[in-house]
């Protein structure tokens, strides 16, 4: 036997099928789609997690809990119990904060939780704060609002 002699055994390779093609190349007429219905038309179907006019899956799971939130506001978070040791009647700001030493990064705006006491006045400029945080400032004699300059927020990077 020689190298051109080599090839496959008689029989051993089958045509291709020819779909829709006359009953002579064995599948004609619905050409194994069957009958009718959207499966036998001609084109790709349906798309990928198409599930018959029902909301898909793909859309319904981001309405699920334990899914974490795209753009969420990150802030500089300090509690009143914190502010309690400054000065009576001192302002706070993001920038105060952080030449004194209580606040060491700036991870954004800055915001109030109200956990701790506090019995100290302060004129205090947040980007937030919480309820209980602006009752127990203000039953100290304390004041909470917004800056004026945006950029004194703190950046959100």
């Amino acid at each position: 036997m020689k190298l051109h002699q080599l090839g496959p055994n008689p029989k051993s390779k089958k045509r291709r099928r020819r779909i829709g093609r006359g009953i002579s190349a064995g599948q004609g007429a619905s050409g194994g789609f069957g009958m009718r219905g959207q499966k036998s038309r001609s084109g790709t179907g349906t798309k990928p997690g198409f599930e018959g006019g029902q909301m898909p899956l793909y859309r319904r799971v981001p309405k699920l809990k334990h899914f974490t939130v795209i753009n969420r506001k990150v802030f500089t978070v300090i509690n009143v119990e914190k502010l309690a040791t400054l000065e009576p009647n001192s302002e706070v700001t993001m920038d105060s904060l952080m030449e004194i030493g209580i606040v060491t990064a700036n991870d954004g705006p800055l915001k109030i939780l109200g956990n701790g006491d506090i019995s100290v006045p302060l004129n205090i400029k947040a980007a937030a704060w919480s309820k209980s945080a602006q009752t127990k400032i203000e039953a100290a004699g304390g004041s909470i609002c917004q800056p004026e300059n945006p950029n004194e927020q703190g950046n959100n990077d």
